[in-house]
């Protein structure tokens, strides 16, 4: 790994610790936090409770009547040392397809009632997020919205929602900014986008996020009826990585029937994500990361 400023220790109250990696996310460093807070969660320490991580950091709820706050400083340090002077670094981690109903009616109609608190009051957010990255048309940015993977960077906010961190080249990324003010109402399941970082919508409710589409698939089941769901109601993980495809509206119908039936599973694969060999040539570790989604 390449070198980088210290950490930042802190904590909050008794019982949380918080590592800063550094101020600003990069894949990078993105990757150190997601390989720390894994390898910590194999260390099975007792008295540790949660690990979050984020974007650039991560946070350890422990009970200091187990642990004491320097023993487990002293192992998190001791595992940031271990990922510091790995030679590389891999995750084995999935990849997973999500189908986007792109400039559907939903989100279309809840962006028509909340002109007030955009930038642009004339068109939609896909219209305003193509001008905003100098593309001639929406359909050039749906081209590029889903044609390299994304990196699940964290899962917070509300529960279920992933954020996604596009794996291209730095001036690649996507970028356009939130609405003015934060909407009141979004449709559940809504592609959404801020930044450099898009989401998907768990459930319905406030945000700030450009609207996009929506996706038939749930990413939060309480429940857990889908199969998707036997471990756990949510269902990205940090270091997942996501490709959106383009649907119309009769597929988007028909996977929605295969959820109400509790038949549908996210077309999905295992695979080795080596930050190294992405970082030597981007595009051509994604086509063969696609390859492998593809069954191929």
């Amino acid at each position: 790994m390449s070198a980088r400023r210290p950490s930042r220790y802190s904590w909050g109250g008794d019982e949380h610790l918080v590592v800063q990696l550094d101020e600003a996310m990069s894949l990078e460093v993105n990757f150190a936090a997601t390989a720390m807070t894994r390898a910590l969660a194999d260390r099975q320490l007792a008295g540790v409770a949660d690990i979050c991580p984020a974007n650039a950091s991560f946070l350890v709820r422990f009970d200091p009547d187990v642990i004491a706050p320097d023993v487990l400083e002293a192992q998190v340090r001791e595992v940031e040392r271990e990922v510091e002077s790995a030679p590389s670094l891999a995750l084995r981690t999935r990849i997973v397809e999500v189908p986007v109903w792109y400039d559907d009616p939903y989100t279309n109609e809840t962006a028509a009632r909340f002109r007030d608190r955009h930038q642009r009051p004339e068109g939609n957010d896909l219209e305003f997020a193509a001008a905003e990255n100098g593309l001639a048309s929406t359909e050039e940015f749906i081209a590029r919205h889903s044609g390299s993977p994304w990196l699940t960077s964290m899962v917070g906010f509300v529960a279920g929602l992933p954020f996604l961190y596009q794996m291209v080249s730095r001036e690649r990324q996507l970028q356009v900014p939130k609405y003015l003010r934060p909407r009141t109402d979004t449709p559940p399941l809504t592609v959404g986008h801020g930044g450099c970082f898009a989401c998907v919508y768990s459930v319905r409710g406030a945000g700030g996020y450009q609207m996009f589409g929506v996706t038939p698939a749930p990413i939060f089941d309480p429940t857990q009826t889908l199969g998707d769901f036997a471990d756990f109601m949510v269902f990205f993980r940090p270091g997942d990585l996501v490709k959106f495809t383009a649907i119309d509206e009769r597929r988007y119908r028909e996977i929605g029937e295969e959820v109400s039936a509790g038949t549908f599973r996210f077309r999905q694969q295992e695979v080795e994500f080596r930050l190294d060999d992405f970082l030597a040539a981007p595009d051509e570790y994604n086509a063969a990361l696609l390859e492998v989604l593809d069954g191929r």
